[in-house]
């Protein structure tokens, strides 16, 4: 699933944010505003996702997962809060999708005949190489 379409399922009122004073860039600013961003979606309330779909995110993004049942995302690293609400809302949305997004097995494939020469001749040569350390006959090593 992509990003757009997920962002045109959740209803406006699903996602909750909250800002608190933040770290990053602002200089004085930093100090008097608050620019840090959380945005919030409760997965136990969205009815925008199906069963399925809620147990997938559940067990990809466990870690991000608090014990609410809220998916939490922090944006802090703009100047302004309405930036930081932007790019917290877009990096939950990218989450979700990635969570959604089957991942397809990989083909096992034989290799290649280039591949195989090429590894062949590398055996040759390290072959040489060993060959040439030997001890050649009649002489001893004294």
């Amino acid at each position: 699933m992509n990003a757009e379409e997920l962002r045109e399922r959740i209803p406006s009122g699903q996602l909750k944010f909250s800002t608190s004073r933040s770290s990053g860039p602002g200089g004085q600013n930093v100090n008097k505003v608050n620019t840090k961003v959380e945005a919030r979606l409760n997965l136990g309330e969205s009815f925008f996702l199906t069963q399925k779909e809620r147990e997938r995110i559940l067990f990809i993004l466990r870690n991000k997962i608090n014990s609410e049942g809220e998916l939490i995302v922090v944006s802090q690293s703009e100047r302004t809060q309405f930036m930081n609400r932007k790019k917290a809302e877009e990096k939950l949305i990218k989450m979700l999708a990635a969570a959604l997004t089957e991942k397809t097995a990989r083909k096992p494939s034989s290799p290649t005949r280039a591949s195989k020469t090429e590894r062949l001749e590398k055996k040759k040569i390290r072959g040489n190489i060993k060959k040439l350390r030997r001890n050649s006959e009649g002489f001893d090593e004294e």
